[in-house]
């Protein structure tokens, strides 16, 4: 069923910038300040100083994004310089003050520990990041997703350019299109840094907002720019086809999965015939071995947002490992690395008992949600705690690979993409959609304890069609209780 779009109305609007430290968004709780570690990595000291912050400058809340950066909440105008300078003392500035983006690249939190990895991503990482350092005029939005070709990749967030490793130190190079990543071909390792750089190079200069909005003449363009493309996609296509080539796998977005699926949210990128380049997901929560000498703790907060005293907690426990840094994950969690398996069962025990989310099969993982209302000020339904009590209901479809997304706005901040089940805030209740995200236009209007009624009668064995009416029909004007 093809879902159709809404338009949204003047208001929430998308504000087409991001926030730092130097300048933070006012949102309905005060500023939102963003902390943007490199390569998504906190030492101990600068985890402390990121709780102390909170504390010290903010309203204590801190936020977990899906490109693995950090979010203080409720700071001031009287406090944000004050802010920033603690932040910047502990290592944790603004890396670029021309509006550009803080932070380019996304990888695994696993990256440079995996012993599958194909190539070195984070100094690959790192060059690109120097190489966008130097770009006037990209966007603040954009995103170069990295996977390394092992066991775990960056996550769902979207990325403008995306690099997979694939056999013989090869890297897939795909392009973000309006149904997927488009590759455009295939380069060394060693030339991956410059390519990336030159992309970006020629994407800054066409005044676009992100890479999938780029019109067929802009694509081609772009693509040339690289001048990367295989013979084979030559072969296959003609000039200004070449960026439309998709991986052999096409995406399937009618049921997506708890951790959303490379083949059905994104298509994958083959390099040499070999499947790399799927955009794989990070860890899930809970302890996994990755090798003989290295056990990973994963742990997750609950819809992105944990405190100060959260994140203090998780520094002490790291410390008792003898975890010199904390990697941030696009799963809205942390990531610690230890030599012990007895001490990481206890890590995770102590870790959950201090609130964060640490088993795979938490339902509390297949919901998205954003802050909502009162703390973002486009919200207009209390996402987060709405999405707190959903997640209990929603149990046993989780079990089943079902995902839900409860969104206090049109926005879709914490998910734009599709859900089984999308709830999107309106004035009373909540629009929902199934099958779609919450840019589309919702069938039904439902106060939240009506759709969390029905979300406790479905019959996980056949999903939600037959409680949110099957073939949905129009809302109409009231809400149904």
């Amino acid at each position: 069923m093809s879902l159709a779009r809404r338009v949204l109305p003047a208001a929430p609007a998308r504000r087409g910038w991001c926030p730092g430290l130097a300048r933070p968004m006012a949102t309905g709780d005060g500023l939102l300040a963003r902390v943007h570690p490199v390569q998504g990595r906190l030492s101990l000291a600068q985890a402390r100083a990121v709780a102390e912050a909170a504390r010290r400058f903010g309203n204590g809340h801190i936020d977990v994004t899906a490109r693995a950066n950090l979010q203080i909440r409720g700071v001031t105008e009287t406090t944000r310089g004050a802010l920033a300078a603690f932040l910047e003392a502990a290592g944790l500035g603004d890396a670029r003050s021309d509006g550009g983006p803080q932070r380019l690249t996304l990888t695994s939190p696993l990256a440079g520990l995996d012993p599958e990895e194909r190539i070195d991503v984070p100094t690959l990482a790192l060059a690109i990041e120097a190489a966008g350092r130097r770009i006037a005029g990209l966007p603040a939005k954009t995103l170069v997703s990295l996977d390394g070709g092992g066991r775990f990749g960056p996550g769902e967030a979207e990325a403008d350019i995306a690099l997979s490793a694939g056999a013989g130190g090869r890297v897939a190079l795909a392009l973000a299109g309006a149904d997927g990543p488009e590759r455009i071909g295939e380069i060394s390792e060693a030339e991956a840094a410059g390519a990336v750089a030159d992309l970006l190079a020629a994407f800054a200069g066409m005044g676009r907002r992100r890479v999938r909005d780029l019109d067929p003449d802009e694509r081609h363009a772009l693509t040339r720019a690289a001048g990367c493309l295989t013979s084979s996609v030559r072969e296959r296509s003609g000039p200004r086809d070449a960026d439309r080539v998709r991986g052999a796998v096409s995406p399937d977005t009618s049921h997506p999965s708890p951790q959303p699926s490379p083949e059905r949210e994104r298509g994958s990128v083959a390099v040499n015939g070999d499947r790399a380049g799927e955009q794989g997901v990070p860890p899930p929560a809970g302890l996994l071995t990755l090798s003989a000498t290295r056990i990973i703790l994963a742990v997750e907060a609950p819809f992105g947002r944990c405190g100060g005293d959260c994140l203090d907690a998780l520094t002490r426990i790291a410390a008792t490992l003898g975890v010199v840094e904390i990697r941030l994950s696009s799963t809205r969690g942390f990531v610690l690395a230890t030599p012990d398996p007895s001490a990481a069962r206890l890590a995770l025990a102590d870790l959950v008992a201090a609130g964060f989310v640490g088993a795979p099969d938490d339902p509390r993982r297949a919901i998205a949600a954003c802050p909502g209302a009162p703390a973002c000020a486009s919200g207009a339904s209390p996402a987060l705690s709405d999405a707190a009590r959903l997640a209990d209901a929603f149990r046993a479809l989780a079990a089943r690979g079902l995902t839900a997304h409860v969104s206090g706005c049109a926005k879709g901040c914490a998910r734009p993409g599709r859900s089984d089940l999308t709830l999107i805030g309106q004035a009373g209740g909540y629009g929902i959609v199934l099958g779609g995200g919450p840019g589309d236009e919702p069938a039904l209007e439902l106060t939240f304890e009506a759709a969390l009624e029905r979300v406790r009668r479905a019959d996980s064995a056949h999903g939600l069609d037959r409680e949110f009416g099957g073939p949905l029909i129009p809302p109409t004007p009231r809400f149904d209780l």
